[in-house]
């Protein structure tokens, strides 16, 4: 896609979500009115959507071939090690914000019925978040190797 026409579907894009609100905005809120705006913002985004998708898969399978020997193997895997290293984090992180919600509200509930469990609960929440850690140490090793 050629600059031109990538600004014209980010104006596209922006128009599509102003004109419809402002139309919305400047008269008389009503829901019908509303139910309109958001009609044709849908319309507007998703047409835009579909027209560059359109455009960004219509380009001859030669460009694709000389991209693909350009880049050679070595930006596939530096693609896929940074890949990896997103995921190390950001699967640890989940998982161990999942185990910090189920400690902390145990340890919480533990404190108000005895204040000196407090330091055998804050070990189990610092277990917890040494799960992130762990990921993100690994995703820096993994970013150091690339």
């Amino acid at each position: 896609m050629t600059l031109a026409v990538k600004l014209l579907l980010i104006a596209a894009i922006i128009l599509g979500i102003i004109v419809p609100f402002g139309y919305f905005l400047l008269g008389e809120r009503s829901k019908n009115r509303y139910k309109k705006a958001l009609g044709a913002n849908v319309f507007f985004y998703f047409g835009a959507f579909l027209i560059a998708g359109i455009m960004l898969f219509s380009g001859t399978p030669a460009e694709a071939a000389e991209a693909a020997n350009a880049a050679g193997a070595a930006g596939m895997s530096t693609g896929l090690g940074y890949l990896a290293a997103a995921l190390a984090t950001g699967l640890s992180c989940v998982g161990g914000g999942i185990a910090v919600a189920s400690a902390a509200s145990a340890a919480l509930g533990a404190i108000s019925e005895d204040p000196s469990a407090l330091g055998k609960s804050l070990i189990f929440v610092g277990l917890a978040e040494g799960v992130c850690l762990y990921g993100l140490i690994i995703s820096f090793m993994i970013i150091g190797k690339l």
